[in-house]
């Protein structure tokens, strides 16, 4: 994928962990790229900086994919990070395709 967004893979679902120095374009073309092999994808944000990364990058994916017929959007949560200074709480924009 990208190498500004680490990743966790497994089979067919993929999550792009999202910081706030995330390249938006690099992690917009790392979502359609996926997209594009049928995966499932899932960002996870911490802070309001990585928050805006996202909002970005899913507005970057919808241009790449929408010329080929592809409308995006996102489903947002809440999910707990284990880190190493404690559980924090994360937002996760699960990509929906239509």
């Amino acid at each position: 994928m990208s190498e500004n967004a680490p990743t966790d893979t497994t089979g067919d679902d993929v999550v792009l962990r999202v910081k706030s120095s995330s390249n938006a374009s690099a992690l917009g073309a790392a979502v359609a790229h996926a997209i594009y092999a049928g995966k499932n994808v899932s960002l996870r944000a911490i802070g309001a900086g990585a928050v805006n990364q996202t909002s970005k990058s899913l507005a970057i994916a919808q241009g790449f994919v929408g010329p080929r017929g592809i409308t995006l959007s996102a489903r947002i949560g809440f999910t707990t990070v284990k880190m190493p200074e404690g559980e924090v709480t994360a937002l996760v924009f699960k990509v929906l395709v239509a």
